[in-house]
């Protein structure tokens, strides 16, 4: 897409996209779901059968521990994330945000590398209707985010509480294989940067 002084614009979410690069084969289906989702329209909008979402998995890596959150509705411990807010087109941004307005946490940062944001998985995940929506699909765009300051975390609400966890007790409190598998990921990260 090009602006009126002739610059090409590029969307951040397929930059993002493109950028990616699949680890397995059922990641690399997800994927190119996920890059469909552009050209059919808006790719956030919630009135379709799959859309866009951005979660993050918040570490602490002195500790080498991971916070997930209580989803009611999924009835499981999950990352925290979810959808964009209108006008929001970044995934980071959307990510930075849902973490804080999520646990409270003010200095969220990429991690492995504060420099470089990343998506560290990505994966089409279904969720069951709810009282105002049927059924239908996330395409997730996975961020690894850190924090300083892990005793800062607070609930959004009562019925969403936050648990730190190592890997081990956090693989074993889910019982979704898809953030197992982002919980492996980053417990090899873990294993490569030790602080």
């Amino acid at each position: 897409m090009a602006a009126p002084d002739g610059v090409e614009v590029v969307d951040p979410l397929v930059e993002a996209l493109a950028a990616y690069r699949p680890s397995t084969a059922l990641e690399a289906a997800d994927l190119e779901r996920a890059r469909a989702l552009p050209a059919a329209g808006d790719p956030w909008g919630r009135s379709t059968a799959l859309h866009a979402t951005v979660s993050a998995l918040i570490v602490h890596p002195p500790t080498r521990r991971v916070l997930l959150r209580w989803h009611a509705r999924q009835r499981a411990w999950l990352q925290v994330g979810g959808h964009a807010d209108p006008g929001e087109t970044d995934p980071l941004a959307i990510a930075l945000r849902e973490s804080r307005e999520e646990t409270g946490l003010g200095d969220l940062t990429p991690w492995p590398d504060p420099s470089r944001a990343s998506i560290a998985h990505i994966v089409v995940v279904p969720v069951t209707a709810g009282a105002r929506e049927p059924a239908h699909e996330h395409a997730d765009l996975r961020f690894l985010l850190a924090t300083a300051t892990p005793d800062a975390a607070r609930p959004e609400n009562p019925e969403a509480p936050l648990r730190w966890l190592s890997v081990q007790e956090a693989r074993a409190a889910t019982t979704e294989a898809n953030v197992r598998e982002t919980l492996a990921r980053v417990a090899r990260l873990f294993g490569r940067h030790l602080s």
